[in-house]
């Protein structure tokens, strides 16, 4: 599949640009090669970079790998990341900018085990929560701020658990809830043998504190460039136009991700649940970044009591620069 895919790019891009070479450009994922960043590896089969004279390298994310440092350090050239962890590297001297916004809705939750003693949010007072940090964490803190409780372990707050990248700590008696993603971490647990009725989730999204994830992010510096603009343009239009194909194509979608899983970690029946639920984050968004959207997300950040993630309104923290071209 990847050969043919390759050969077939590779065509097309002699036949748009003649001799001339494809355009090289890196993608920057947020997380590992999974149905999360189905689009993108859709666009690379189905040869979409290609018709836009793209050649485009996808490099997989992991725990130990910060999106914001990898775009800062010049080894992508736009990057899949989390808006809260965008704007706050903005704030620190990141000048990261939304170009696109291919998620519409949030799919983080928190779940509980109901025989920890959680049924509502008044109950998260004196458990242990399990979090996940490389700027994961940034709408958690915004979210226990808007409840009045502290994050420092005293009976009146919670006891934040540096989570790890898996959900053992609910299994083992750890924590009472651990953070979870509605088309991974949660199936995850299901998965591990607890059940639904064992569980109660707070979605996010739910409790009011949604922020934007999975937009993409360049350096403002480089959007100076007419060369850049345009690369990002043709970058832009190919991913949505895999992304409207996968949300269409949600099985078709997922074998074609397990196709680039080096790894071979992934397995097909999670892959395609992960896809479906996928779709329903996609919905909606044909790639432009909704202004009310933006603004909710910034409002959640700055209702932080006496540590909020942003300090102030952002500016020049998006634009509809590269989607108003690639989209319209």
């Amino acid at each position: 599949m990847k050969l043919k895919a390759t050969f077939g790019a590779a065509a097309l891009s002699l036949l748009a640009g003649g001799a001339m070479a494809a355009d090289d450009m890196t993608l920057q994922l947020k997380w590992v090669t999974q149905a999360q960043f189905a689009g993108y590896y859709v666009a690379l089969e189905n040869g979409y970079y290609g018709e836009e004279d793209l050649n485009v390298t996808i490099k997989p994310g992991g725990p130990d790998i910060a999106p914001t440092q990898v775009l800062a350090g010049g080894g992508a050239d736009v990057t899949v990341e989390w808006m809260p962890a965008a704007l706050a590297a903005r704030e620190k001297g990141l000048p990261m900018v939304n170009i696109a916004q291919p998620f519409k809705s949030s799919g983080m939750m928190l779940t509980c085990r109901k025989d920890a003693g959680v049924a509502t949010t008044d109950d998260f007072a004196g458990k242990t929560l399990g979090v996940w940090f490389f700027g994961n964490e940034f709408p958690f803190l915004s979210w226990m701020s808007q409840l009045g409780l502290p994050t420092d372990g005293s009976d009146a707050g919670v006891e934040v658990l540096k989570q790890g990248f898996n959900v053992d700590p609910i299994l083992n008696g750890q924590a009472a809830c651990v953070s979870t993603m509605t088309y991974n971490e949660y199936w995850q647990v299901i998965d591990a043998g607890l059940t639904p009725d064992d569980l109660v989730t707070f979605k996010y999204e739910d409790q009011g504190v949604a922020t934007l994830e999975d937009g993409l992010y360049v350096l403002e510096e480089n959007l100076e460039d007419p060369a850049f603009q345009d690369k990002m343009v043709r970058f832009v239009r190919a991913s949505m136009k895999g992304w409207k194909w996968a949300e269409e194509n949600p099985e078709e979608a997922a074998m074609i991700v397990l196709e680039y899983d080096e790894t071979g970690a992934q397995t097909e029946a999670h892959q395609v649940r992960m896809m479906g639920e996928i779709a329903k984050l996609t919905a909606g968004s044909n790639g432009t970044l909704v202004e009310a959207d933006y603004q909710r997300t910034v409002d959640s950040l700055l209702a932080g009591g006496s540590d909020p993630v942003i300090t102030m309104q952002p500016e020049g923290a998006w634009t509809h620069m590269i989607t108003d071209k690639a989209l319209n």
